[in-house]
Order: structure tokens, then sequence, then C-alpha cells
């Protein structure tokens, strides 16, 4: 039993020394004929063996469009077959694959391009984001090359890229808007038939310490931030993912989170490779009726999401839109992305009959997870904690304003990780990679995740917020979890998000921004400060209450709560000053 909040995972199995080229191969021959990918939204079925040809096939042709080894290529894809091919394409080539997000303006792209000298950029024609028409990217397609009709590709903002291959997923609307192809520009379908066949590649010199995939961190708090892992870091932390859900050949992984996050590479797609599971993508961005026809449709045993998703998809099974039928097979998944309430637990083992439900935590920087519960956990720490240290990995609590001291059992602090699963540094930015990755006495290298969290005696580990995102009133300290588990209990609160506001008082108070549960029922504010001073102690009743439709959030679903701190600042400004003129 711990004393001290210092935890070792497992030391079995022993850590994958492959590449991830290397460890596919092993996949294909064992598993070749099963389904890999399958994009319900494109009606298409890749199995290992077609996968592994039609990934070697995009390989070569990239390789004659003079992509190599250590390239940047950024790709702004949703989730389909054409991002799950050139995943395994680039990883081949030792090339760095750099999602981006598909809804980054042009201004964004440029940014990320620039930073990482990016050469190469895989882009759809068209963008979906959730509950959104398709967007054209014409326009920032012109942003980056003017003269998209020019023989030559130029690029006066982004002097580095040399070629974009288009992938059209617009049924034919850009065509029908541009009569052709931009001559600066390479279709994705003329790239994969360069490649011939699709034999294997000669040898790349690749390393599994090689850099291979640069993930932007999700910017909830700061500027996004370019993450360097390995095929060692980004290979093992997938299948130790899948061995926590006891995932096998048989598993079929419904997976809405989108893959240009770590939840949707690694978490889904790598983990499932691992194991020669089959991956389902409903649609290329979220859409909860989507997701659970996918389940119904695939016969999903396994179901993936965070908090927001899962709130969505609980709704339409509510409401009667969706029938709770052919959902029975389900039996684990992920939850994910941000602290999950008790109650939405409660409700997704209920409801969808996910039992074995587990919860992972982590962050971009360590591959990205570092603790996850079992299959098989007692519900009580399913509910309360994300588990215990994956193989290989070690964590300790300590004191935010003393690094050298380790908190005891019990006690809330800073988490900091280490081992294979840390990544090797932001790119080309020494200041930013020396704040969080600090050595120790004994020169391990620990990942500093600015997440508030405590340990118990068996070394499970529980988030109890961010750092930054703790309450301070009148000196004492309120955490955002504590009374955002209370409102989520209440049958009129669709969902809820903590934060702190100014108060010339007490230095900080509390402010809840509340999505009410449609229905003829009414919430009202006294409703809202009742159920919390009835359940909890009087200075953790909000102050302000601030009824909303939507959050803004990362693209990974995560709540950006200093957003919220700020509208709800200009909101209490414009209130002062209208009362000011009254």
């Amino acid at each position: 039993m711990l004393t001290q909040a210092f935890g070792r995972g497992p030391t079995t199995p022993p850590l994958l020394e492959q590449t991830i080229s290397e460890h596919f191969s092993s996949i294909v021959s064992k598993y070749g004929d099963r389904n890999a990918v399958i994009s319900r939204h494109q009606d298409k079925i890749l199995t290992y063996k077609e996968l592994d040809r039609v990934s070697n096939a995009l390989a070569r042709g990239l390789l004659n469009k003079g992509v190599k080894k250590g390239d940047r290529v950024a790709v702004m894809l949703g989730n389909n077959i054409e991002f799950a091919t050139t995943t395994y394409a680039l990883f081949k080539l030792g090339a760095i694959l750099v999602p981006l997000n598909p809804a980054f303006n042009s201004a964004q792209v440029v940014s990320a391009l620039s930073h990482l000298a990016a050469a190469h950029l895989i882009i759809s024609t068209e963008t979906n984001l959730p509950r959104k028409d398709p967007r054209s990217n014409i326009r920032l397609l012109k942003s980056l090359i003017p003269d998209l009709q020019s023989n030559s590709l130029e690029s006066a903002s982004v002097p580095s890229l040399v070629n974009v291959v288009l992938v059209d997923n617009s049924s034919n609307r850009f065509a029908s808007r541009e009569g052709k192809t931009p001559r600066s520009t390479t279709r994705y379908q003329d790239v994969l038939e360069d490649g011939g066949r699709g034999r294997s590649l000669p040898d790349q010199g690749l390393q599994s310490d090689d850099v291979v995939n640069i993930q932007f961190t999700s910017g909830t708090t700061s500027m996004p931030k370019a993450a360097m892992l390995s095929h060692r870091n980004i290979l093992n932390n997938g299948k130790s993912i899948g061995d926590r859900m006891v995932l096998t050949a048989d598993d079929v992984v419904c997976c809405p989170p989108p893959l240009f996050h770590c939840f949707g590479c690694i978490l889904g797609y790598m983990a499932t490779a691992a194991h020669g599971s089959a991956i389902v993508f409903p649609s290329e961005a979220f859409d909860a009726l989507a997701t659970l026809q996918s389940v119904q449709e695939y016969a999903c045993t396994a179901l993936y999401g965070v908090p927001t998703m899962f709130l969505s998809e609980l709704e339409l099974l509510s409401s009667g839109v969706v029938p709770r039928t052919g959902l029975s097979q389900l039996r684990t998944g992920i939850a994910a992305g941000s602290s999950i309430p008790a109650e939405l637990m409660r409700k997704l083992h209920r409801v969808l009959n996910l039992t074995e439900l587990t919860i992972c935590y982590g962050m971009t920087e360590t591959s990205p997870v570092s603790a996850m519960t079992t299959t098989d956990d007692p519900i009580e720490k399913r509910i309360d904690s994300v588990g215990r240290l994956l193989p290989h990995v070690s964590a300790k609590v300590v004191d935010p304003l003393d690094h050298s001291t380790i908190l005891r059992v019990g006690e809330r602090g800073e988490l900091a990780v280490s081992g294979y699963l840390v990544m090797k540094g932001y790119w080309d930015d020494e200041a930013q990679s020396a704040e969080v990755l600090k050595s120790d006495d004994d020169g391990v290298v620990w990942m500093h995740t600015g997440d508030e969290a405590c340990m118990d005696s068996e070394g499970y580990i529980k988030i109890t917020g961010r750092i930054k995102d703790l309450i301070i009133k009148g000196g004492e300290n309120i955490h955002p979890l504590e009374v955002e588990n209370c409102l989520l209990a209440h049958p009129l609160v669709s969902d809820v998000s903590i934060t702190g506001l100014p108060d010339e008082r007490y230095g900080e108070v509390v402010a809840a921004f509340i999505v009410k549960r449609k229905g003829k029922e009414v919430l009202n504010e006294e409703d809202v400060r009742s159920w919390v001073r009835d359940k909890l102690s009087h200075h953790l009743v909000p102050k302000y209450i601030f009824w909303v439709d939507e959050y803004p959030k990362t693209a990974s679903g995560k709540i950006q709560k200093f957003r919220l701190r700020e509208t709800g600042i200009e909101l209490l400004k414009d209130s002062k000053e209208v009362s000011a003129k009254l």
C-alpha cells in the first residue's frame, strides 16, 4: 500500500521496440482477411490486407511526389478511408504525420505549416463540422496558393510548401464549381494510382525513436503547441490501451472522436490496429445519430466519446428518435477528454450497456494516455477515478510550488508523469519544452501536466481539476468538478460547466453555465441554488448563473473554461453598465 503519492505501472508485458510499420506487418499476417476500417458515410470497408496494399500504393505515390523520411506532411481531413490510408502510408515512409483540425481557418493553417516548415499538405475539398453545412476549402486554398491554375505551386505565405494533394469529398460539388482540379494541386486518386499495385516499400531506414507524429495541443488555456511523438511513443500507448480494454480481433470499435486528435488517432486507430480489431467511422465529423446507427448496423462492441458526445447520444435515445434496439452487444469503450461526471457514467452503464466502459486520462504530450481503468475495476473506482498507471509508466503528485516535494496519499497537488510515453518536446520551442519537461535528481524526465490530482493507497488516480481552474473564494479552494457533479444529477440540467469569476469581496466566486434539459418543466436560478445548497456546503452555491445552449470547445470536445470566464466577465460588465444607466 502506498503512503506517498508516487506510483509505477506494471513492468509486463515488455515494451514493443518495433516501428509502427513493422508491427503493422505482423498484424496483417495474422488478421489480413478481417475488417480493419469501416467508413459508414462512404459505404467503404478495408480489410487489413487491403489497408496494407492501398497504403503501400499511396506511400509509393507520395514518394514519387518527393515525400521522404522526416518531411512534415500536414493532413486536414475528416474521419474517412483516405485519412486511415494516409496514416499508414506516412508511417511506412517515415514522414511525419501532422494532423490539422479541419475547422482551422486560413490564418491557423498558415501558422501551423509555417511553424513546422511543412512541405506537403493533404486536404479535402470540403470541411464537414458538427451541426453545420459543408464548407468549401477553395478560399483557404487560394489564401495559400493565389494562382491555383499555375503549372507550379508557389506560396508566398508558406514558402516551404511544395505539394498540395486534394481529396474530393464533395460529391462532385468541387468539380462543378471549379470546372477542373487546380493545376497547382494533385488529386489524391492520381497519387494513389501512381503508386502502382501496392508492393511493399524498400527499406526507409526507420528507427523506433524517430518522430513520426506531431500533434498540436488542444489549446484549452493557451495557444496550441506542437508535441513531437515517436513510433515507440504511440505504438506502445495504443497497444496498452487496447490491452486494458481487452480488445481482440473480434471487436468492432465505433470511433466518433476525430482522427486529427490523439483520441481518434491513438486511442482509436492505433489501439484497434494493434489488436486486429475493426474501427468504424460513423461520419467525417461527430454526428450523434450516425454514431448510434453505426453501433446498430455494424454490431459494434465498443463505443468511444467525450462527455458531450455521450450526452447527445443519450438525448436521442431518451427522446425516442433512436430506438434502444441493437445496442446489447456493446460492452466496453472509452470515455475521456475531460472529467466524467458520476451521473453520466451510471447512465452509460444503464442505457448503453457499457458495463465494461473504461476511463482514460492523459494529454497530447504523453502520447496520450498515462492512466486508465480496467474493464473489471470496481464500479466506484470507475466512477471516482481515472484508474491506475499503464505499464512502464510512473507518476507522482507534487507540490505545485515545489516540484521536489512529493505529497502524501490523498493530498491534492500537480500530477507529473514519466516513462516511454513522454514526448520528445515541442517542435522548435526549447523554452516551452523546458517549462513542462523537468529532470529530477536522478536524471528522470517528468512531464508536469498542470492537472490537479490525488493518488490513493492502491495507486488509483483522481483528477480534481486544472491547477488554473481552481476557484479560490475567500481563501477556500473550490473544485469545479464537485459542483458540476452535483448539478448534473438535477433532472432538468442537461449539462453544466463551473468556473470562477472575479469578486471584490471574496476574490473569486462560483459561476455556473447551464444547458437546460428540453421539456415542459421550468428551471430557474433559485432551483439551481437550492439544489446545490441542499447537497453541498453553502460556499459552493453559484453566485452567478448563465443559461447557454452550447459551450466553446476545443476540437476534441473539451470545454474551454477560459473562454467561459471571459464571457462571464463581459456579461457582468454589461449588466453593471446597464444598472449604472438606470
